[in-house]
């Protein structure tokens, strides 16, 4: 398609866009009276209107059936969470035993790794992203001390970062690859993020996974990033496991449920460690306090606890959202619009002959909902003012920001829209 930087050009890709309609399903932020241009959906997504139907029906059941509400509400809370067992397969690319929905994603990461990461004294490396999310960072040094009691591995030893070449902003794939071949038989994980936060670059993860499992080594995945966002196809691609937030893309509330992904083939290892308790016990037998731990036969066997039915109704909201567009209709609107911004970040460069470079790779089969913006020439003023001018974006330092269209809530008119303030904003 040919873009162009008119008004009127973007009015008509939004007159010709069927999900359009969904950007009224949301809740906007004002600045000066005006509905925001939203560009911070991978960092929290927007509230969608239905989610207040979904969290009072939770409140009217725990008022007038309080206890009972486990068993005799609408929706009844034992097994309130499966129902995302299927809409959140597709969603992810997974068999619906395959996943489920407990805790928050750096806590998940951590019960994956007590049962993918085993260390021994010969094979104890974990391979990760340079400058992956700090959270991932500290993770894995909290694990490797954890284990380094008893095996004597030390940190610096243990994890190997894949680095970007010099004078590059995104990790090549044949350096990924290169990596886990040479680390070979003392890699024990590799554990990266699905979709680069910084750069939004996207891994190639059927690939990557494949040379992972090729010298031995468990493969899992953190898709903060990338649920919601990405087309998945964890089952497929022979993951071994992979966690997620439900607050970015898929617009849950702040700091929500994570969902979490552990492959069939591992649901009857017997063999595999897991912290358990009593959520992820045989659902039939849950009620008769047995000692001896007895797991669901799934994903659902790596619960520990109840699960917060007030954090999961806006999730559960935003998941049949999903589920009744689908991801393949998301992702062709994430591709144009993505595109078209793309395209007026460029026309844009070119009207008031700035320097800002976009290091989110230009091929569309390695970015998604995301453009990350260096800011040659431009410091944090120029963020500021788009903030104090109703585009709210995201800056991270030194002078890079992130920006998001979200197909489900952002428009071309909104594209077109930011274009004019960003040049409003550089020329003042």
């Amino acid at each position: 398609m040919i873009f162009e930087n008119t008004l009127e050009f973007a009015k008509h890709l939004d007159l010709q866009d069927p999900l359009h309609k969904y950007q009224d399903e949301f809740i906007f932020p004002k600045v000066q009276g005006k509905k925001v241009i939203y560009f911070t959906g991978n960092s929290l997504g927007l509230q969608p209107k239905r989610t207040k139907a979904y969290v009072d029906e939770v409140m009217n059941d725990w008022a007038n059936l309080a206890v009972e509400g486990h068993f005799y509400s609408e929706k009844p809370w034992w097994d309130y969470h499966e129902r995302f067992a299927d809409p959140l397969s597709k969603i992810v690319g997974a068999l619906p035993s395959e996943v489920t929905v407990m805790n928050t994603l750096t806590v998940n990461l951590h019960l994956l790794m007590v049962s993918f990461y085993q260390p021994t004294q010969t094979r104890y490396k974990i391979i990760c992203e340079e400058k992956a999310f700090p959270s991932d960072q500290y993770m894995f040094q909290s694990q490797v001390d954890f284990h380094s009691q008893n095996l004597g591995i030390q940190f610096e030893d243990a994890i190997v970062e894949i680095k970007r070449r010099d004078g590059e902003h995104n990790i090549r794939l044949e350096d990924v690859l290169a990596k886990i071949e040479e680390v070979g038989d003392e890699l024990a994980l590799v554990l990266i993020g699905g979709v680069n936060y910084y750069t939004g670059q996207v891994f190639d993860m059927k690939t990557i996974t494949a040379a992972g499992h090729k010298v031995g080594a468990y493969v899992g995945w953190d898709l903060a990033h990338a649920a919601g966002n990405i087309k998945l196809e964890l089952h497929d691609w022979n993951a071994d496991f992979a966690a997620w937030c439900s607050y970015k893309y898929m617009n849950s509330g702040p700091g929500n449920a994570s969902g979490c992904f552990i492959h069939k083939k591992h649901h009857n290892n017997a063999a595999l460690p897991r912290f358990a308790g009593w959520w992820g016990h045989n659902k039939e037998r849950r009620f008769k306090m047995e000692q001896t731990f007895d797991p669901i036969q799934g994903a659902d066997g790596w619960q520990i606890s109840n699960l917060p039915i007030l954090s999961l109704a806006p999730y559960l909201a935003s998941v049949d959202m999903f589920d009744e567009i689908g991801m393949d209709a998301l992702i062709q609107k994430r591709d144009a619009i993505t595109s078209y911004l793309e395209f007026i970040l460029h026309e844009i460069d070119k009207e008031v002959d700035s320097s800002f470079e976009i290091i989110t790779p230009s091929n569309p089969t390695e970015r998604a909902s995301q453009l990350s913006v260096l800011l040659h020439g431009e410091g944090r003023s120029l963020f500021d003012y788009l903030m104090q001018n109703g585009v709210i974006t995201d800056w991270r330092e030194p002078n890079v920001i992130r920006l998001a269209p979200v197909p489900l809530y952002t428009s071309f008119e909104d594209i077109y829209q930011f274009g004019q303030i960003l040049k409003a904003g550089i020329q003042s």
